[in-house]
């Protein structure tokens, strides 16, 4: 065997590696998602203990949809992006500090993966999952504080971290961790005073601000911020390891860009 032919299969087999690596590193993952039957529904505080930001209580109207049945984790994450930024490690727990600029960016290169069109749920279409499909729920499955340890990871049972997806119970559409675990980015920016002007029909939120909308509680807040209706909003570039998020696949794509 000559020189050049050994230095020709070194070559080949250390391209096949790094083919093989390439294809490991970044191959689609498999996010399950709910099908969500829309409708309208009553979105805000319709319990009457929230602040102003949950107020006017306003008629919505979707089109059908699916939404992840789980937040993305840090394995999925990984898959797409190579690497992992949440502080609480572990596979099956939900990816965090990743700030909504990063999400978009993870959202471009899966949909790339897999030809899908992937993106943040609205907040309108976040509420009306969390509510089971437009129920008056305080809680996603509950409205009961009795028994809410059952459905969500919140600051009095999570022992200061973030847990594995799915490991509670789910709301009444099959949807896992809706209330607590880690707050979800919305594709939506925020504004306090949205609810007075908000559309009535598949609302995308307000065209111009300086936050995007978080919502369903975390790890270590109090429950009160895990209900339903609760809504705030931070910088596109904010990041924290109480905050992640999950997917929607639209029937119609939303046309307003990020």
């Amino acid at each position: 065997m000559g020189p050049i032919y050994r230095i020709n299969i070194i070559l080949s087999t250390l391209a096949l590696g790094l083919l093989t690596i390439a294809a490991t590193s970044f191959a689609a993952p498999q996010i399950e998602m709910v099908k969500v039957k829309g409708g309208c529904f009553q979105m805000g505080d319709t319990f009457d203990d929230g602040s102003d930001k949950e107020k006017p209580v306003h008629e919505v109207c979707l089109g059908d949809f699916s939404i992840g049945k789980y937040e993305v984790t840090q394995a999925q994450w990984k898959g797409v992006m190579g690497s992992n930024p949440s502080k609480f490690t572990g596979e099956r727990k939900p990816v965090e500090t990743v700030s909504w600029y990063n999400v978009q960016r993870f959202i471009g290169k899966l949909n790339s993966l897999t030809g899908k069109q992937y993106r943040l749920p609205t907040e309108a279409e976040w509420e009306y999952a969390a509510k089971g499909g437009g129920k008056e729920e305080k809680w996603a499955g509950t409205s009961d504080p009795s028994n809410l340890d059952e459905y969500a990871w919140h600051e009095d049972n999570s022992e200061k971290m973030t847990h594995d997806v799915g490991t509670k119970k789910p709301n009444k559409l099959g949807i896992y961790d809706m209330s607590g675990n880690v707050f979800e980015w919305c594709q939506d920016i925020f504004r306090g005073d949205w609810y007075e002007k908000s559309e009535k029909d598949n609302p995308l939120g307000p065209a111009k601000g300086p936050e995007r909308v978080m919502r369903g509680g975390c790890w270590y807040s109090a429950v009160g911020y895990s209900r339903t209706a609760y809504r705030f909003g931070k910088s596109p570039d904010h990041r924290n390891s109480n905050l992640g998020f999950r997917l929607v696949l639209p029937m119609n794509p939303v046309t307003r860009q990020p």
